[in-house]
């Protein structure tokens, strides 16, 4: 701290998010300089989403687009705002060929850049929860990064690998503070955006998820459509052998914040699969796998009720699943119930 510095300040001594990248180069394979530039463009267009999201309330973004999306929901102003952001901050930065949207209904080719690997495949979910923004609510981004396979085009097939295959996965949450949450497959780092000088900082090195916590999320309004195996998982938590007030619901209605919340307390998020919804409502390719795989590599679980969520072969860009993540003991009693295990209630 140099003499006329405030006392009162602390020197800054957090590491950002390119440092933080460049200096694990040595241990992580994927961290080359192409990678890190596609990190910053990730981190880029999350500052420009963000500083969108600060002045929601300001700015005529709030609301509704009129268009309806591939999903057949209806857009946000703010989802097509997201999109263009990550979309052209990737296509600037030319280290990805192809771009997968949860907001475009067709792969978004790119021309990589002179001198780039451009070998990146880069799926995304550019603001999940984005109908909570009207209320302020948390919201955020969910990512997944792929390498196209040597001899492969950049084509629809190419996307379509198993969660397994992933070389990267993060979300970016838009809440009281910003944070960077992404995994190379060698462990969960969290950085947070410090707007006095514009960078993530690392603030939570090495996440790790309790093995068992007080938390689940899930929507129980449609409680009427769950199958029998998860009523019964529900009154367990609720009225069962668990000790009374040993579980809370904790659902807010945004992947993100629900998942964020239980990654660092322990927990359990549930979107089972209903009669609405035979498959499941989310999307396994940019909001089911990038999550699984940040799960798995802090210590936890992620299911579609009957087996592990990386494992499925993906046979369509929007494919839909159901999802249960979270704290490795609670993912486990839930498929217990589902599959009708007597001894269920007896694992304690």
């Amino acid at each position: 701290m140099s003499a006329d510095s405030p006392s009162h300040l602390p020197a800054h001594h957090f590491q950002t998010l390119e440092q933080f990248i460049v200096d694990q180069q040595d241990r992580i394979p994927l961290a080359t300089g192409g990678f890190s530039r596609l990190v910053r463009d990730l981190s880029f267009a999350a500052k420009v989403v963000n500083s969108y999201i600060r002045r929601a309330g300001l700015l005529d973004v709030l609301g509704d687009s009129g268009e309806v999306n591939v999903q057949g929901e209806v857009q946000q102003r703010l989802d097509a705002i997201a999109h263009a952001e990550f979309v052209e901050a990737l296509r600037l930065g030319g280290e990805s060929c192809l771009i997968v949207s949860e907001e475009a209904e067709k792969i978004i080719p790119i021309t990589p850049h002179a001198g780039s690997s451009g070998r990146y495949i880069v799926l995304l979910d550019p603001l999940d929860g984005s109908s909570n923004i009207d209320v302020n609510v948390s919201v955020g981004t969910i990512f997944s990064v792929y390498q196209l396979p040597e001899g492969q085009e950049a084509t629809m097939d190419a996307a379509l690998q198993p969660g397994t295959e992933q070389v990267a996965a993060g979300y970016i949450i838009y809440g009281s503070s910003t944070m960077f949450v992404f995994t190379v497959g060698d462990g969960v780092n969290g950085f947070t955006l410090d707007p006095a000088v514009g960078e993530f900082m690392l603030s939570h090195p090495a996440i790790t998820i309790p093995p068992t916590g007080r938390f689940y999320s899930i929507d129980e309004g449609n409680a009427a459509a769950f199958e029998e195996g998860l009523e019964q998982y529900l009154r367990w938590m609720e009225y069962g052998q668990a000790k009374p007030s040993t579980y809370k619901t904790r659902y807010i209605g945004s992947l993100i914040t629900d998942f964020h919340r239980n990654l660092l307390k322990g927990g359990i998020y549930m979107y089972p699969a209903t009669a609405v919804y035979p498959e499941g409502k989310l999307r396994l390719m940019y909001e089911a796998n990038p999550m699984a795989f940040i799960v798995e590599q802090a210590g936890g679980r992620a299911s579609d009720g009957r087996g592990r969520i990386l494992d499925i072969h993906p046979t369509a860009l929007h494919q839909r699943t159901a999802l249960y993540i979270g704290s490795t003991e609670m993912v486990d009693r839930a498929e217990a119930f589902l599959w009708g295990d007597e001894d269920a209630r007896r694992l304690d």
